[in-house]
Protein backbone atom coordinates (compact mmCIF):
# COMPACT_ATOMS: atom_id res chain seq x y z
CA UNK A 1 0.00 0.00 0.00
CA UNK A 2 1.50 3.12 -1.33
CA UNK A 3 0.86 6.49 1.04
CA UNK A 4 1.82 9.83 1.48
CA UNK A 5 1.46 12.58 3.54
CA UNK A 6 0.09 16.06 2.23
CA UNK A 7 -1.95 19.24 4.10
CA UNK A 8 -5.39 18.81 2.26
CA UNK A 9 -6.92 21.34 1.08
CA UNK A 10 -9.94 23.15 2.66
CA UNK A 11 -12.59 23.66 0.58
CA UNK A 12 -15.29 23.75 2.56
CA UNK A 13 -15.20 25.99 6.26
CA UNK A 14 -17.23 22.49 7.76
CA UNK A 15 -14.48 21.09 6.77
CA UNK A 16 -13.28 20.31 10.65
CA UNK A 17 -11.12 17.73 12.23
CA UNK A 18 -13.75 16.51 14.45
CA UNK A 19 -13.56 14.28 17.14
CA UNK A 20 -16.18 10.95 17.39
CA UNK A 21 -16.97 12.57 20.75
CA UNK A 22 -18.48 15.49 18.67
CA UNK A 23 -19.75 13.65 15.93
CA UNK A 24 -21.52 11.10 18.40
CA UNK A 25 -22.59 14.25 19.81
CA UNK A 26 -24.16 15.55 16.52
CA UNK A 27 -26.02 12.14 16.11
CA UNK A 28 -27.78 12.60 19.44
CA UNK A 29 -29.10 16.17 18.52
CA UNK A 30 -31.95 16.81 15.59
CA UNK A 31 -30.25 18.01 13.04
CA UNK A 32 -26.44 19.30 12.76
CA UNK A 33 -26.90 22.93 13.28
CA UNK A 34 -24.97 24.07 10.20
CA UNK A 35 -27.39 24.39 7.72
CA UNK A 36 -25.86 21.29 5.45
CA UNK A 37 -27.14 19.49 2.18
CA UNK A 38 -27.00 15.75 4.46
CA UNK A 39 -30.37 14.52 5.22
CA UNK A 40 -30.58 16.28 8.50
CA UNK A 41 -31.21 19.46 7.27
CA UNK A 42 -32.09 19.00 4.11
CA UNK A 43 -35.75 18.52 3.82
CA UNK A 44 -38.09 21.80 2.90
CA UNK A 45 -34.66 23.88 1.76
CA UNK A 46 -34.42 25.66 -1.36
CA UNK A 47 -31.82 26.87 -3.35
CA UNK A 48 -31.23 28.68 -6.88
CA UNK A 49 -31.72 26.68 -9.63
CA UNK A 50 -30.19 27.53 -13.44
CA UNK A 51 -31.79 24.71 -16.01
CA UNK A 52 -29.38 24.87 -19.22
CA UNK A 53 -30.67 23.68 -22.38
CA UNK A 54 -29.43 20.50 -23.77
CA UNK A 55 -27.83 21.80 -27.20
CA UNK A 56 -25.73 18.80 -29.06
CA UNK A 57 -24.81 21.11 -32.07
CA UNK A 58 -23.88 24.78 -32.02
CA UNK A 59 -22.43 27.50 -34.16
CA UNK A 60 -19.00 27.91 -33.38
CA UNK A 61 -16.09 31.24 -33.54
CA UNK A 62 -12.35 31.30 -32.79
CA UNK A 63 -11.60 30.83 -29.17
CA UNK A 64 -8.44 32.15 -27.35
CA UNK A 65 -6.07 30.25 -28.98
CA UNK A 66 -7.65 29.74 -32.06
CA UNK A 67 -9.82 26.77 -31.49
CA UNK A 68 -13.27 26.86 -32.36
CA UNK A 69 -15.54 27.62 -29.40
CA UNK A 70 -19.52 27.61 -28.75
CA UNK A 71 -20.82 31.09 -29.51
CA UNK A 72 -22.01 32.78 -26.61
CA UNK A 73 -25.67 33.67 -26.79
CA UNK A 74 -27.49 35.75 -24.29
CA UNK A 75 -28.41 32.74 -21.71
CA UNK A 76 -24.99 31.94 -21.71
CA UNK A 77 -23.72 35.04 -20.66
CA UNK A 78 -26.46 34.71 -17.87
CA UNK A 79 -24.55 31.94 -16.46
CA UNK A 80 -21.46 33.52 -16.27
CA UNK A 81 -22.63 36.87 -14.70
CA UNK A 82 -24.47 34.13 -12.22
CA UNK A 83 -21.47 32.12 -11.50
CA UNK A 84 -19.27 36.14 -10.69
CA UNK A 85 -22.19 37.42 -8.92
CA UNK A 86 -22.70 34.88 -6.65
CA UNK A 87 -19.33 34.11 -5.66
CA UNK A 88 -18.96 37.68 -5.31
CA UNK A 89 -22.00 37.55 -2.50
CA UNK A 90 -19.76 34.80 -0.84
CA UNK A 91 -16.92 36.97 -0.96
CA UNK A 92 -18.81 39.95 1.19
CA UNK A 93 -20.60 37.55 3.74
CA UNK A 94 -16.92 36.21 4.15
CA UNK A 95 -17.18 32.70 3.54
CA UNK A 96 -13.32 32.63 2.38
CA UNK A 97 -10.62 31.67 3.95
CA UNK A 98 -7.95 34.42 2.29
CA UNK A 99 -8.61 37.11 -0.03
CA UNK A 100 -6.96 35.31 -3.46
CA UNK A 101 -6.86 39.08 -5.35
CA UNK A 102 -4.46 39.58 -3.02
CA UNK A 103 -2.28 36.59 -3.62
CA UNK A 104 0.99 37.89 -6.06
CA UNK A 105 0.57 36.42 -9.35
CA UNK A 106 3.45 36.94 -12.36
CA UNK A 107 4.07 35.45 -15.47
CA UNK A 108 7.49 33.39 -15.76
CA UNK A 109 9.80 34.60 -18.21
CA UNK A 110 9.70 31.85 -21.43
CA UNK A 111 8.66 30.42 -24.11
CA UNK A 112 5.37 28.79 -22.51
CA UNK A 113 4.66 31.84 -19.97
CA UNK A 114 3.71 29.29 -17.13
CA UNK A 115 1.60 31.14 -14.00
CA UNK A 116 3.51 31.65 -10.75
CA UNK A 117 0.91 32.57 -7.92
CA UNK A 118 2.08 33.13 -4.57
CA UNK A 119 -0.44 31.50 -2.49
CA UNK A 120 0.48 30.88 1.03
CA UNK A 121 -3.42 31.06 2.73
CA UNK A 122 -3.52 27.16 1.43
CA UNK A 123 -2.00 25.21 3.71
CA UNK A 124 -1.70 27.21 7.13
CA UNK A 125 -2.88 26.08 10.05
CA UNK A 126 -3.62 22.06 8.84
CA UNK A 127 -1.19 19.33 9.68
CA UNK A 128 -0.21 16.59 7.01
CA UNK A 129 -2.55 13.94 6.90
CA UNK A 130 -2.02 10.14 4.74
CA UNK A 131 -3.56 9.43 1.63
CA UNK A 132 -3.59 6.42 -0.23
CA UNK A 133 -1.98 6.82 -3.96
CA UNK A 134 -1.75 3.44 -5.24
CA UNK A 135 -5.96 2.70 -5.52
CA UNK A 136 -7.60 5.31 -7.90
CA UNK A 137 -10.71 3.61 -7.85
CA UNK A 138 -12.22 3.91 -3.68
CA UNK A 139 -15.59 2.90 -1.69
CA UNK A 140 -17.42 6.20 -0.91
CA UNK A 141 -16.90 6.88 3.05
CA UNK A 142 -19.32 8.19 4.58
CA UNK A 143 -17.59 9.01 8.12
CA UNK A 144 -14.77 11.70 6.17
CA UNK A 145 -15.51 14.72 5.02
CA UNK A 146 -17.76 14.78 1.89
CA UNK A 147 -19.84 17.55 -0.13
CA UNK A 148 -22.99 16.42 2.06
CA UNK A 149 -21.68 18.27 4.73
CA UNK A 150 -21.19 21.78 3.37
CA UNK A 151 -23.43 24.69 4.54
CA UNK A 152 -26.05 25.90 2.50
CA UNK A 153 -24.71 29.09 1.72
CA UNK A 154 -21.40 27.49 0.83
CA UNK A 155 -23.72 26.26 -2.15
CA UNK A 156 -24.21 29.22 -5.09
CA UNK A 157 -27.20 27.06 -7.36
CA UNK A 158 -28.14 23.92 -8.32
CA UNK A 159 -27.12 22.66 -11.96
CA UNK A 160 -29.63 20.82 -14.24
CA UNK A 161 -31.01 20.45 -17.56
CA UNK A 162 -34.09 21.99 -18.43
CA UNK A 163 -37.10 19.88 -18.37
CA UNK A 164 -39.01 21.84 -20.89
CA UNK A 165 -35.70 22.24 -23.36
CA UNK A 166 -35.48 25.77 -22.63
CA UNK A 167 -32.56 27.87 -20.25
CA UNK A 168 -34.63 28.58 -17.49
CA UNK A 169 -33.59 30.63 -13.81
CA UNK A 170 -35.37 30.24 -10.36
CA UNK A 171 -34.12 32.12 -7.53
CA UNK A 172 -35.42 29.82 -5.11
CA UNK A 173 -36.24 26.56 -5.99
CA UNK A 174 -37.03 23.02 -3.84
CA UNK A 175 -34.06 20.97 -3.53
CA UNK A 176 -35.46 17.21 -5.35
CA UNK A 177 -33.95 14.84 -2.75
CA UNK A 178 -35.53 11.74 -4.49
CA UNK A 179 -33.75 12.93 -7.58
CA UNK A 180 -30.26 14.19 -6.39
CA UNK A 181 -29.46 17.59 -7.70
CA UNK A 182 -25.97 18.56 -9.17
CA UNK A 183 -24.87 21.68 -7.41
CA UNK A 184 -22.21 24.49 -7.63
CA UNK A 185 -20.58 25.57 -4.39
CA UNK A 186 -17.85 27.75 -3.63
CA UNK A 187 -13.81 26.53 -2.85
CA UNK A 188 -13.40 28.54 0.40
CA UNK A 189 -9.63 28.21 -0.48
CA UNK A 190 -9.64 29.71 -4.01
CA UNK A 191 -7.07 29.25 -6.37
CA UNK A 192 -8.26 32.31 -8.35
CA UNK A 193 -10.94 34.90 -8.77
CA UNK A 194 -14.45 32.67 -9.08
CA UNK A 195 -13.45 28.98 -7.73
CA UNK A 196 -16.14 26.87 -7.50
CA UNK A 197 -16.82 23.04 -7.72
CA UNK A 198 -19.04 21.13 -9.52
CA UNK A 199 -20.57 18.30 -7.69
CA UNK A 200 -22.76 16.11 -10.07
CA UNK A 201 -25.95 14.42 -8.16
CA UNK A 202 -24.19 15.41 -5.11
CA UNK A 203 -26.80 12.92 -2.15
CA UNK A 204 -26.20 10.10 -4.39
CA UNK A 205 -22.59 10.07 -2.19
CA UNK A 206 -20.80 9.22 -5.32
CA UNK A 207 -16.88 8.70 -5.07
CA UNK A 208 -14.24 10.31 -7.11
CA UNK A 209 -14.30 8.47 -10.85
CA UNK A 210 -15.53 9.90 -14.31
CA UNK A 211 -19.23 8.33 -15.36
CA UNK A 212 -20.09 9.54 -18.44
CA UNK A 213 -23.32 11.41 -17.31
CA UNK A 214 -21.13 13.23 -14.70
CA UNK A 215 -18.55 14.20 -17.31
CA UNK A 216 -20.80 15.50 -19.89
CA UNK A 217 -22.51 17.71 -17.14
CA UNK A 218 -18.95 19.06 -16.68
CA UNK A 219 -18.91 20.09 -20.57
CA UNK A 220 -22.52 21.54 -20.38
CA UNK A 221 -21.06 24.13 -17.51
CA UNK A 222 -18.12 24.83 -19.68
CA UNK A 223 -20.46 25.40 -22.67
CA UNK A 224 -23.04 27.29 -20.83
CA UNK A 225 -20.44 29.66 -19.26
CA UNK A 226 -19.29 30.55 -22.89
CA UNK A 227 -16.19 32.16 -21.53
CA UNK A 228 -13.15 30.63 -22.80
CA UNK A 229 -10.88 31.66 -19.55
CA UNK A 230 -13.33 29.80 -17.33
CA UNK A 231 -11.66 25.82 -17.13
CA UNK A 232 -12.76 23.39 -15.56
CA UNK A 233 -10.40 20.75 -14.51
CA UNK A 234 -10.56 17.31 -12.53
CA UNK A 235 -8.34 15.30 -10.58
CA UNK A 236 -9.07 11.48 -9.75
CA UNK A 237 -7.55 9.77 -6.47
CA UNK A 238 -3.82 9.15 -6.73
CA UNK A 239 -3.55 12.72 -8.73
CA UNK A 240 -4.01 14.44 -5.94
CA UNK A 241 -8.09 14.72 -5.37
CA UNK A 242 -8.31 14.53 -1.53
CA UNK A 243 -11.70 14.49 -1.34
CA UNK A 244 -13.52 10.94 -2.39
CA UNK A 245 -16.49 12.14 -3.44
CA UNK A 246 -17.51 13.26 -7.17
CA UNK A 247 -16.31 16.71 -8.30
CA UNK A 248 -15.04 19.11 -10.58
CA UNK A 249 -13.12 22.48 -9.76
CA UNK A 250 -13.54 24.97 -11.94
CA UNK A 251 -12.14 29.11 -12.02
CA UNK A 252 -10.94 31.92 -14.22
CA UNK A 253 -7.83 32.78 -15.42
CA UNK A 254 -7.44 35.82 -18.18
CA UNK A 255 -4.73 34.50 -19.45
CA UNK A 256 -4.24 31.06 -21.60
CA UNK A 257 -2.91 28.15 -20.14
CA UNK A 258 0.59 27.11 -21.10
CA UNK A 259 -0.29 23.47 -22.15
CA UNK A 260 -3.55 25.36 -24.35
CA UNK A 261 -0.40 26.74 -26.15
CA UNK A 262 1.61 23.48 -26.45
CA UNK A 263 2.06 22.25 -30.23
CA UNK A 264 0.07 18.99 -30.68
CA UNK A 265 0.14 16.09 -33.22
CA UNK A 266 -3.06 14.54 -34.46
CA UNK A 267 -3.32 10.44 -33.75
CA UNK A 268 -6.75 9.74 -35.43
CA UNK A 269 -10.02 10.80 -35.99
CA UNK A 270 -13.10 8.49 -34.59
CA UNK A 271 -16.05 7.51 -36.11
CA UNK A 272 -18.39 10.07 -34.38
CA UNK A 273 -15.66 12.57 -35.95
CA UNK A 274 -13.62 13.36 -32.47
CA UNK A 275 -10.09 13.96 -33.08
CA UNK A 276 -7.54 12.88 -30.75
CA UNK A 277 -3.77 14.21 -30.89
CA UNK A 278 -0.81 14.24 -28.41
CA UNK A 279 0.89 16.88 -27.01
CA UNK A 280 4.36 17.56 -28.83
CA UNK A 281 7.29 19.49 -26.51
CA UNK A 282 5.97 19.73 -23.17
CA UNK A 283 6.80 18.12 -20.09
CA UNK A 284 3.92 16.14 -19.27
CA UNK A 285 2.42 13.40 -21.84
CA UNK A 286 -0.72 13.71 -22.60
CA UNK A 287 -3.43 13.38 -25.50
CA UNK A 288 -5.99 16.43 -26.69
CA UNK A 289 -10.09 15.74 -27.43
CA UNK A 290 -11.45 18.20 -29.89
CA UNK A 291 -14.30 18.04 -32.48
CA UNK A 292 -17.06 15.47 -32.62
CA UNK A 293 -20.55 15.75 -34.25
CA UNK A 294 -22.25 16.65 -30.92
CA UNK A 295 -20.74 17.35 -27.89
CA UNK A 296 -22.29 14.06 -26.33
CA UNK A 297 -20.12 12.26 -28.96
CA UNK A 298 -17.00 14.33 -27.83
CA UNK A 299 -18.12 13.80 -23.90
CA UNK A 300 -18.78 9.51 -24.23
CA UNK A 301 -15.00 9.76 -26.41
CA UNK A 302 -13.32 11.23 -23.25
CA UNK A 303 -15.00 9.77 -20.45
CA UNK A 304 -14.50 6.37 -22.04
CA UNK A 305 -11.17 7.38 -21.58
CA UNK A 306 -11.18 7.73 -18.19
CA UNK A 307 -13.29 5.15 -17.03
CA UNK A 308 -10.33 3.05 -18.94
CA UNK A 309 -7.81 4.73 -16.62
CA UNK A 310 -9.83 4.18 -13.66
CA UNK A 311 -10.19 0.62 -14.14
CA UNK A 312 -6.32 0.01 -14.80
CA UNK A 313 -6.02 1.72 -11.65
CA UNK A 314 -4.46 4.86 -13.59
CA UNK A 315 -3.47 8.15 -12.04
CA UNK A 316 -5.24 10.94 -14.21
CA UNK A 317 -6.04 14.65 -14.53
CA UNK A 318 -8.62 16.67 -16.79
CA UNK A 319 -8.53 20.05 -18.10
CA UNK A 320 -11.83 21.01 -20.34
CA UNK A 321 -10.93 24.02 -22.10
CA UNK A 322 -12.34 26.30 -24.93
CA UNK A 323 -16.17 26.32 -23.90
CA UNK A 324 -16.10 22.75 -23.75
CA UNK A 325 -14.63 22.30 -27.12
CA UNK A 326 -11.26 21.02 -26.41
CA UNK A 327 -10.02 18.54 -23.57
CA UNK A 328 -6.46 17.56 -22.20
CA UNK A 329 -6.31 14.24 -20.64
CA UNK A 330 -3.02 13.87 -18.34
CA UNK A 331 -1.97 10.32 -17.09
CA UNK A 332 0.57 10.72 -14.10
CA UNK A 333 2.52 9.16 -11.57
CA UNK A 334 4.07 12.06 -9.13
CA UNK A 335 2.33 10.54 -6.29
CA UNK A 336 3.55 7.06 -6.74
CA UNK A 337 7.46 8.47 -7.16
CA UNK A 338 6.54 10.58 -3.91
CA UNK A 339 5.45 7.45 -1.97
CA UNK A 340 8.13 5.21 -3.59
CA UNK A 341 11.00 8.23 -2.46
CA UNK A 342 11.95 8.97 -5.74
CA UNK A 343 11.17 12.41 -5.89
CA UNK A 344 14.17 14.96 -4.94
CA UNK A 345 13.81 16.71 -1.56
CA UNK A 346 13.97 19.87 -3.53
CA UNK A 347 11.08 19.63 -4.98
CA UNK A 348 9.69 17.96 -2.04
CA UNK A 349 10.41 20.95 0.38
CA UNK A 350 8.29 23.32 -2.11
CA UNK A 351 5.22 21.60 -1.22
CA UNK A 352 3.52 22.12 -4.80
CA UNK A 353 1.16 19.23 -5.39
CA UNK A 354 0.65 19.14 -9.32
CA UNK A 355 -2.70 18.30 -9.58
CA UNK A 356 -4.56 19.69 -12.59
CA UNK A 357 -3.89 23.24 -12.64
CA UNK A 358 -0.41 22.78 -12.18
CA UNK A 359 0.00 20.23 -14.99
CA UNK A 360 -1.81 22.67 -17.15
CA UNK A 361 0.72 25.60 -16.29
CA UNK A 362 -0.75 27.31 -13.48
CA UNK A 363 2.13 26.75 -10.51
CA UNK A 364 0.42 27.54 -7.20
CA UNK A 365 3.45 28.00 -4.97
CA UNK A 366 3.72 28.05 -0.90
CA UNK A 367 6.82 29.45 -0.18
CA UNK A 368 8.04 33.15 -0.88
CA UNK A 369 11.30 31.78 -1.72
CA UNK A 370 9.50 29.57 -4.59
CA UNK A 371 7.72 32.56 -5.90
CA UNK A 372 10.79 34.56 -6.40
CA UNK A 373 12.76 31.72 -7.83
CA UNK A 374 10.35 30.55 -9.82
CA UNK A 375 11.58 30.29 -14.19
CA UNK A 376 10.55 28.45 -16.57
CA UNK A 377 13.62 25.22 -16.07
CA UNK A 378 12.09 24.93 -12.77
CA UNK A 379 8.30 24.72 -13.61
CA UNK A 380 9.61 22.15 -16.50
CA UNK A 381 11.79 19.65 -14.22
CA UNK A 382 8.94 19.57 -11.79
CA UNK A 383 6.20 18.68 -14.32
CA UNK A 384 8.63 16.32 -15.76
CA UNK A 385 8.66 14.13 -12.90
CA UNK A 386 4.86 13.89 -13.18
CA UNK A 387 4.62 12.42 -16.54
CA UNK A 388 4.71 9.14 -17.63
CA UNK A 389 8.09 7.29 -19.56
CA UNK A 390 7.14 7.24 -23.20
CA UNK A 391 7.53 3.33 -22.91
CA UNK A 392 4.58 3.78 -19.53
CA UNK A 393 2.45 6.42 -21.93
CA UNK A 394 2.66 4.30 -24.59
CA UNK A 395 1.46 1.47 -23.03
CA UNK A 396 -1.17 3.32 -21.56
CA UNK A 397 -2.23 4.83 -24.88
CA UNK A 398 -3.12 1.29 -26.19
CA UNK A 399 -5.69 0.31 -23.12
CA UNK A 400 -6.86 3.67 -24.32
CA UNK A 401 -7.29 3.56 -27.76
CA UNK A 402 -8.75 0.43 -27.28
CA UNK A 403 -11.34 1.27 -24.81
CA UNK A 404 -12.00 4.20 -27.21
CA UNK A 405 -12.74 1.91 -30.33
CA UNK A 406 -15.45 -0.42 -28.19
CA UNK A 407 -17.30 3.19 -27.84
CA UNK A 408 -16.30 3.87 -31.16
CA UNK A 409 -18.25 0.48 -32.59
CA UNK A 410 -21.26 0.42 -29.68
CA UNK A 411 -22.29 3.67 -30.79
CA UNK A 412 -21.94 3.15 -34.25
CA UNK A 413 -19.07 5.34 -35.64
CA UNK A 414 -18.42 5.06 -39.69
CA UNK A 415 -14.95 2.82 -39.36
CA UNK A 416 -14.88 3.00 -43.08
CA UNK A 417 -13.59 7.24 -43.25
CA UNK A 418 -11.01 6.41 -40.46
CA UNK A 419 -9.82 3.77 -42.21
CA UNK A 420 -9.14 5.58 -45.18
CA UNK A 421 -7.87 8.81 -43.66
CA UNK A 422 -5.23 6.10 -42.27
CA UNK A 423 -4.63 5.02 -45.50
CA UNK A 424 -6.65 4.78 -49.10
CA UNK A 425 -5.55 0.93 -49.72
CA UNK A 426 -6.56 -1.06 -47.09
CA UNK A 427 -3.74 -3.62 -45.80
CA UNK A 428 -4.25 -7.52 -46.23
CA UNK A 429 -4.19 -9.29 -42.64
CA UNK A 430 -0.75 -10.41 -42.99
CA UNK A 431 0.66 -6.68 -43.72
CA UNK A 432 -1.42 -5.73 -40.71
CA UNK A 433 -0.12 -8.29 -38.46
CA UNK A 434 3.61 -7.58 -39.68
CA UNK A 435 3.28 -3.93 -38.79
CA UNK A 436 2.00 -4.65 -35.59
CA UNK A 437 4.64 -7.29 -34.48
CA UNK A 438 7.47 -4.85 -35.22
CA UNK A 439 5.39 -1.90 -34.03
CA UNK A 440 1.52 -2.09 -32.08
CA UNK A 441 1.48 -1.17 -28.49
CA UNK A 442 -1.74 -2.65 -28.39
CA UNK A 443 0.24 -6.84 -28.75
CA UNK A 444 -0.82 -9.06 -26.37
CA UNK A 445 0.67 -12.36 -26.19
CA UNK A 446 2.09 -11.94 -29.81
CA UNK A 447 -2.00 -11.18 -31.27
CA UNK A 448 -3.05 -7.50 -31.48
CA UNK A 449 -5.73 -6.14 -29.95
CA UNK A 450 -6.52 -4.61 -33.26
CA UNK A 451 -7.35 -7.60 -35.24
CA UNK A 452 -8.92 -9.38 -32.13
CA UNK A 453 -12.60 -8.25 -34.42
CA UNK A 454 -12.82 -8.96 -37.87
CA UNK A 455 -11.63 -6.43 -39.97
CA UNK A 456 -14.38 -5.25 -41.25
CA UNK A 457 -15.19 -4.12 -37.63
CA UNK A 458 -15.32 -0.35 -36.45
CA UNK A 459 -13.24 -1.20 -33.41
CA UNK A 460 -10.41 -2.42 -35.81
CA UNK A 461 -10.49 0.24 -38.24
CA UNK A 462 -9.66 2.45 -35.08
CA UNK A 463 -6.80 0.60 -33.69
CA UNK A 464 -5.46 -0.13 -37.08
CA UNK A 465 -5.21 3.40 -37.61
CA UNK A 466 -3.62 4.07 -34.18
CA UNK A 467 -0.78 1.29 -34.72
CA UNK A 468 -0.54 3.05 -38.23
CA UNK A 469 0.03 6.54 -36.44
CA UNK A 470 3.04 5.26 -34.20
CA UNK A 471 4.44 3.09 -36.97
CA UNK A 472 5.17 6.25 -39.17
CA UNK A 473 5.90 7.70 -35.71
CA UNK A 474 8.88 5.50 -34.89
CA UNK A 475 9.90 6.24 -38.91
CA UNK A 476 10.05 9.65 -38.68
CA UNK A 477 11.91 9.93 -35.16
Amino acid sequence: MLRIKRVPTVVSNYQKEETEEAAAAARRVSGCGRNCLNKCCIQGAKLPLYAFKRVNKFKTEMGVHGHEVREPEPPVAFLDSLVLGEWEDRVQRGLFRYDVTACETRVIPGQYGFIAQLNEGRHLKKRPTEFRVDKVLQPFDGNKFNFTKVGQEEVLFQFEASEDGEVQFHPSAPIDVENSPSVVAINVSPIEYGHVLLIPRVLECLPQRIDRDSFLLALYMAAEAGNPYFRLGYNSLGAFATINHLHFQAYYMALPFPIEKAPTKKIISTGSGVKISELLNYPVRGLVFEGGNSLEDLSNTVSDACICLQENNIPYNVLIADCGKRIFLLPQCYAEKQALGEVSSELLDTQVNPAVWEISGHMVLKRKKDYEEASEENAWRLLAEVSLSEERYQEVNALIFEAIARGDDANGGVAESVIGEADAKPKSGGEVDAINKNSCPAMVSGTPECLVLHSGSRYCGLMIRYCFYKLASAMTY
